[in-house]
């Protein structure tokens, strides 16, 4: 678990520092979007942390999964 990951918890605010070639939406079923759907610096808030390092974040484009390498933390 790197630096970033022991930092993020639930409710934090977070933004897309780069976006992964594909995006999985946080359904209970996920399914694989393009990542034009989001764009590098836009903001949303952490849900839920999942298995497998991701989380759960919502955007106003809805609810998507992301790793922590793809994020960073706001600071407030």
């Amino acid at each position: 678990m790197n630096q970033e990951q022991k930092k993020i918890k639930v409710g934090d605010q977070v933004k897309i520092v780069a976006l992964p070639a594909y995006i999985k939406t946080a359904e209970p079923m996920p399914m694989l979007r393009s990542p034009n759907l989001l764009t590098v610096g836009e903001t949303g808030v952490v849900m839920e942390r999942r298995p497998g390092g991701y989380w759960g974040i919502r955007f106003t484009q809805g609810a998507f999964l992301l790793e922590s390498q793809y994020i960073e933390l706001i600071n407030n």
